[in-house]
């Protein structure tokens, strides 16, 4: 097979089975965080194996290498407590929709930790996010479930630029593996005070969904896409990459049966061709410095 075809079919596996990782909280009979401390458990087992098995290290180098890894490793774990929250009290299509504000975060927060000015595209990218968000949220009740979703999505979306952040400074100095090892078992050990599972709480259906969630879910497509990357421009896998909220809200429409409402669908057209204009500009300006971890939801 053409090295670009196959490098092509890997990139668009791993973001679609990283959408596929929506759908847990609605299938997993566990409270949030035991499904967070679960994925986190299994995924960095998974990827010790794998990085001892490919002859990488496992121990991190210094206490600023420690400390980007524990910042990013915490903000992991916000990212996805309050991301599979919202699926679990909205619709994943209203979940995925709504995280998908983190490039116009990131783009806020960026100068601001960076030093550098706001440029006024940004702004204006900002304010057609703000208007598709606008039209998602129904009412500004927070007993409305839709609302919820919208408000942790947003929630989840800032915590996942702030770790896309640390991430990239990060991945200068270990592999993305490597990184998203260390990442995992500090989301593990962040989140063990509430992972107590009573004896009999935990079926045999539930273990199989964690376990697939953990290795299929997680570590498999993050290893799929840095491969990706070996004969592919970072053009191309950052416009496949834009695709996740498609397959995420596909695969919950064909697997789970939810049908998106029209403020779902016309808040998602906003808010993801703020995306694809923000994708396409970046990659037609300077080369920036990948991390292919940053996709890992």
């Amino acid at each position: 097979m053409n090295p670009r075809v196959r490098n092509w079919i890997e990139v668009n596996l791993a973001v679609l089975l990283w959408a596929g990782t929506a759908l847990f909280p609605k299938v997993i009979e566990l409270p949030v965080p035991q499904i967070i401390w679960g994925r986190s458990v299994v995924a960095a087992g998974t990827l010790a194996l794998f990085l001892w098995a490919t002859g990488q290290p496992l121990r991190t180098r210094g206490r600023r290498e420690l400390g980007l890894v524990v910042g990013t490793g915490i903000c992991l774990a916000a990212h996805w407590l309050t991301y599979y929250q919202a699926i679990r009290v909205s619709t994943v299509a209203t979940a995925i929709i709504a995280l998908h504000t983190y490039p116009f975060l990131t783009i806020l927060m960026e100068p601001w930790l960076s030093g550098e000015r706001v440029r006024g595209a940004d702004v204006g990218l900002g304010v057609v996010v703000l208007v598709g968000v606008a039209i998602l949220t129904p009412d500004f009740d927070w007993s409305n479930p839709a609302t919820q979703g919208v408000a942790l999505g947003v929630v989840s979306a800032f915590f996942f630029a702030l770790r896309n952040l640390g991430t990239r400074r990060a991945v200068q100095q270990m592999s993305g593996s490597a990184l998203l090892f260390h990442q995992t078992w500090v989301v593990a050990l962040v989140l063990t005070p509430w992972a107590w599972i009573p004896p009999g709480r935990l079926s045999a259906g539930s273990a199989g969904w964690l376990v697939l969630l953990g290795v299929v879910f997680t570590a498999l497509p993050h290893t799929l896409f840095t491969s990706g990357h070996r004969h592919l421009r970072a053009k191309t896998v950052s416009i496949v990459a834009t695709l996740l909220p498609v397959y995420g809200a596909l695969s919950a429409f064909l697997l789970l049966g939810e049908r998106p409402g029209w403020r779902t669908l016309a808040g998602g057209v906003v808010v993801l061709a703020a995306v694809v204009a923000e994708t396409l500009r970046s990659v037609r300006g300077p080369a920036q410095p990948t991390a292919p971890a940053a996709r890992a939801t």
